[in-house]
């Protein structure tokens, strides 16, 4: 079985479960941190918004340096709606699934590094980018997300299950 096909039902899975928490993200609370190190709730969101198209990226680039000496580093974009969250998210989602589904396994196989200042952080196949820094990152960050919905009483849907405030799904 070729790797994309492996790799699509989970993706499916993970990208329609990361929808449903997206699309409980309140208006109004960009801003709200729960702790004074902790991403704004606008950027932990955008960040897990634009997680897909990295795995865009990863697929189609060889490497990234993400503070390059000779131009301005990336500079994370942050969603002032969730009517825009959503509008990112689903352009990343379909965009990684047209690059999953035309992959060859050549191309899943070929390394792709992370560089800071020129400098490696790794070096990896990109079917491992894409599962560990992409897929496993998102899900992290789902988590998390799920934590800072919580702190501001908004319900959590279910995503392998039901969850406290989704019971019918029992």
């Amino acid at each position: 079985m070729a790797i994309s096909q492996t790799l699509l039902p989970e993706f499916e899975q993970e990208m329609a479960n990361t929808r449903k928490l997206l699309e409980c993200v309140p208006e109004g609370k960009n801003d709200f941190k729960p702790h004074e190190k902790s991403m704004t709730l606008g950027r932990l969101a955008s960040h897990v918004a634009e997680l897909p198209g990295w795995g865009t990226m990863t697929m189609t680039t060889d490497d990234l340096d993400i503070a390059p000496a000779d131009r301005p580093p990336y500079v994370p974009h942050i969603a002032a709606s969730r009517k825009e969250l959503l509008e990112i998210f689903d352009k990343n989602v379909a965009d990684m699934r047209n690059v999953i589904t035309g992959a060859s396994d050549e191309t899943w196989m070929k390394p792709w590094t992370l560089l800071v200042r020129g400098n490696t952080v790794f070096t990896m196949p990109k079917t491992a980018v894409v599962r560990g820094t992409v897929m496993n990152h998102l899900i992290h960050h789902r988590a998390q997300l799920g934590v800072y919905l919580r702190l501001n009483n908004v319900a959590i849907p279910g995503m392998y299950g039901p969850s406290a405030d989704d019971p019918k799904m029992m």
